[in-house]
């Protein structure tokens, strides 16, 4: 396990399609899917961040139902999952929650389908994460993270990139090719 490596799914500030800054939904897959995939990888902890308490109300009903519910007798692997969850209103909340367990402050590493300069390879990435201080990684959803939140990480990784020119993978597929090319065992 990554002791000092956590994930943070954004939804907001985030771009919607008109480039216009919103709050996303939180959706049923992408709290468990992730859930799994960071579990699957080591993670420490998985933020969903969002500011609306409509949706810390929907997650918190999710989370009883796997915590304590039927839910926990039906699928052991999802509860196991489900304790890496945390959801906190922003960014900053994250970072608070990482500086009172580590008296640091983690480095913020920011993911995106756009092209961004001065992005870092998936090889120079591997070297960061392996350092001994705590990193959150952040994914987007909707059409993205801000352009004022990316600018304002310590490093971007550099894009997912495919054999053609269509790029909209969904945020569960993102941060599985992600955290397999960061963390995967193998050279």
């Amino acid at each position: 396990m990554y002791d000092n490596l956590f994930l943070g799914l954004v939804h907001h500030p985030v771009y919607n399609k008109n480039k216009e800054i919103v709050t996303t939904s939180l959706t049923n897959l992408d709290i468990h899917d992730i859930a799994r995939t960071c579990k699957t990888y080591g993670i420490k902890n998985y933020f969903l961040i969002n500011p609306e308490q409509s949706q810390k109300d929907i997650f918190n009903r999710l989370k009883d139902f796997w915590r304590t519910g039927p839910g926990k007798q039906y699928n052991i692997n999802r509860f196991d999952a489900f304790k890496l969850i945390e959801f906190v209103p922003d960014i900053e909340a994250a970072k608070q929650w990482i500086r009172d367990r580590y008296s640091k402050d983690p480095i913020l590493i920011t993911t995106s389908a756009r092209l961004v300069s001065g992005s870092v390879s998936y090889q120079e990435m591997r070297k960061i994460i392996n350092r001994s201080f705590p990193k959150l990684i952040l994914f987007g959803t909707g059409y993205g993270m801000s352009e004022e939140l990316v600018n304002s990480s310590n490093f971007h990784v550099f894009r997912i990139e495919g054999t053609g020119p269509y790029n909209h993978l969904s945020v569960r597929s993102a941060i599985a090719i992600t955290l397999d090319r960061l963390i995967g065992d193998y050279e």
